[in-house]
């Protein structure tokens, strides 16, 4: 269903309530809103609102019919679509990739491209995090060429885990890994005893006070990580490091400026239109 902006937000309400399995909100034109505040809905000036049902609900049609919404609609389609494990589909296109030198993501159990090569084996479930993004791939090239050898290493924003467990595979100490998402830490311990570092790496929700470590990494958004500049620093120990990725080029000076008063940037990386910071904490402030 296409709507204007106004009456999408309403429709997608009016849908759950009706029983949707599914409702998502998409942009029909071109007109991107690339970093919503949190809890908001980014709304574009005409909306295409897609909702999946079971197919047994009755006159469900005539349901729709009557809600608000559909004297404004401005297209309307409905198609039955085979029963299938969706949030599984596009597994089909995840192939085997290498970050920097040694490290490889492998989906599953597909065979390993170089038996000499640290491999992590990656169900990411309904979390963030595979490698084929370019955020996700710029820390694990970092990884990669910095092994965190016998570092205390936290993975804040873990999603998938993918981060936090290659540290671990590349000899950190421990690894603490923090998300928001209960399905993010669901794959992580996952994803973590598949790779044989359950012991190692502790997975919870995100809390005002972070451990201590020597390394933090979070792939999140620039907001976020630039009103967290003071709460990394409280965690990281002089001399320590903090990498940062979510970022597009255009917001890595704001991101960098917030972590100067306590940080020296080290290096700035972008690939795609994305960025990586990397940062060392300094011994004041």
């Amino acid at each position: 269903m296409r709507l204007g902006h106004a009456r999408a937000e309403q429709a997608s309400q009016d849908l759950s309530e009706l029983g949707a399995a599914a409702v998502t909100l998409e942009d029909a034109e071109d007109t991107p809103v690339l970093e919503p505040a949190p809890g908001a809905t980014p709304l574009w000036p005409d909306v295409i609102v897609t909702a999946m049902f079971e197919l047994d609900q009755g006159p469900l049609m005539e349901r729709i019919r009557q809600l608000p919404a559909w004297s404004a609609r401005k297209g309307f389609q409905v198609s039955a679509l085979p029963d299938r494990a969706w949030e599984r589909e596009w597994l089909k296109d995840f192939r085997p990739m290498r970050f920097g030198r040694n490290l490889w993501v492998l989906p599953g159990d597909s065979a390993t491209p170089d038996p000499d090569a640290i491999t992590l084996r990656l169900d990411p479930g309904l979390a963030f995090g595979t490698g084929t993004h370019a955020t996700t791939a710029l820390c694990l090239e970092w990884l990669d060429d910095h092994p965190p050898a016998g570092l205390r290493v936290v993975d804040y924003g873990c999603g998938s885990g993918i981060l936090g467990i290659a540290a671990a595979l590349l000899g950190a100490a421990s690894v603490i890994a923090v998300d928001n998402d209960p399905q993010a830490l669901t794959a992580t311990v996952a994803n973590a005893l598949r790779n044989g570092v359950g012991d190692m790496i502790t997975v919870g929700p995100s809390t005002d006070t972070l451990a201590r470590a020597d390394l933090l990494l979070a792939n999140i958004l620039a907001g976020p990580l630039a009103q967290l500049a003071s709460d990394f620093a409280r965690a990281i120990e002089t001399g320590g490091t903090v990498v940062l990725s979510g970022i597009l080029a255009g917001q890595a000076d704001e991101v960098a400026t917030a972590y100067e008063p306590w940080f020296l940037i080290d290096e700035i990386s972008e690939r795609d239109g994305w960025v990586r910071i990397s940062a060392q904490r300094k011994e004041t402030g």
